[in-house]
Order: structure tokens, then C-alpha cells, then sequence
């Protein structure tokens, strides 16, 4: 895989964007393709830093994967019925569709939240959650790394991810590995690897 491929981020660099209600902020990592806004974009990865309870808004035709980062948690509770969900365990991916709007109860005071965003039929996603030493593939998806917490160091020693550091590695026409171990206790890590669907 060509190292151009492979992009790194820290998301203190990343400047939040306030939300309309006032509620939070989010901090965008990366969206496909470059540039999309919130109705055409195939996937999304952020991070949402919600400060108080209100709405989340609808997201028809998006599936959606949320993991609490920091904080308490927060109740998520859809519109229509269809879930009531507490969020409260750290690194534990929910996933629900997008197509409903939903109401946030937080359960102690702010939290932090990545959230995975992809347009069903066109991109699939899967969330891990990484406490030992691990090793991906890289090839035709795409890979985003990001460290949650404690220290991880790249098995060729060439990169070190401290707690909100990240790696996006673009899809390439050779597979190769990634692998890291944790320096330290308490350490997590997670994992989305984004898969284009065939064209229908």
C-alpha cells in the first residue's frame, strides 16, 4: 500500500462544528466522497461531543453506528418506537438505521461519541473494538484507526497512536497489514472498515 494512502489525524486539530441547537458539536474526521455534504455523501466518520438532551436529526436511507468515547452515556430513543438504547458502556458499537429521527437523554452530564454514517446500498461498515494487540488488512476498503484510549504502537515502530489519534487508509489495489499493540493498561482502540456495494 502506498504510504500516501495512509493519512493520520488527531481530532484536537479538528475544528468542531457547532450544532443548530446549540446542543453540541461534532468534529468531522472524514466523509466520501471529499467534499459531500449531509445528502450526498456515501460514508462519514465524526466525532459529536453532545452537551445536553434534545433531538438527533433523520437520516433516511443512512445506517448508523455510534460508540461512547468519554462520559456517562446517553439514552437514544427513536421517534417511532422502534428502539429505546442506553449508551453506556465505552467501546461498545450500537447500530440502528437512520431513517427515523431520535431524542438524546444523557445519563450524567456530557459525552463524547464517534459515529459512523454510511448510505445503505452503497456502503457497508463494521465497527471494532480493540483492548490486546490486533492486526488489519488493508486492500479494497477502507480502514480508520482511532485510539480512545492509552498508547498504540505500530508493530514496525514507525507510529505511535496517543488517546485521539487516528489513521485512515484509503483503498489500494494490494492488500497489506497493520498491526498494533498497546502500550500500557486500559487501552482501546477502534476499527471501522468501510466496503463499497456492487452498483445495483
Amino acid at each position: 500500500m502506498s504510504p500516501a494512502l495512509i493519512q493520520s489525524f488527531a481530532l484536537a486539530d479538528i475544528a468542531p462544528t457547532r450544532w443548530k441547537n446549540g446542543g453540541g458539536n461534532t468534529r468531522e474526521i472524514a466523509v466520501w466522497p471529499p467534499g459531500a455534504g449531509m445528502d450526498d455523501f456515501v460514508w462519514r466518520l465524526s466525532v459529536a461531543d453532545i452537551e445536553r438532551d434534545g433531538p438527533f436529526s433523520a437520516f433516511p436511507g443512512i445506517d448508523r453506528q455510534i460508540v461512547l468515547l468519554d462520559g456517562a452515556g446517553v439514552t437514544l430513543r427513536a421517534d417511532d418506537g422502534s428502539f429505546s438504547h442506553r449508551l453506556a458502556g465505552v467501546g461498545e458499537p450500537f447500530a440502528f438505521s437512520g431513517d427515523t429521527g431520535l431524542q438524546a437523554t444523557l445519563l450524567d452530564g456530557a459525552t463524547r461519541d464517534f459515529n459512523v454514517m454510511t448510505r445503505r446500498g452503497h456502503c457497508r461498515a463494521r465497527v471494532e473494538a480493540f483492548r490486546t494487540g490486533f492486526a488489519v488488512r488493508t486492500g479494497s476498503h477502507t480502514l480508520c484507526l482511532l485510539a480512545v484510549s492509552g498508547a498504540w504502537q505500530a508493530q514496525d515502530a514507525a507510529t505511535l497512536l496517543q488517546a485521539g489519534d487516528g489513521l485512515l487508509a484509503g483503498a489500494a489495489a494490494s492488500a497489506s497489514s497493520l498491526a498494533f499493540e498497546p502500550a500500557g493498561d486500559a487501552a482501546l482502540c477502534l476499527c471501522v472498515t468501510l466496503e463499497m456495494e456492487p452498483a445495483q
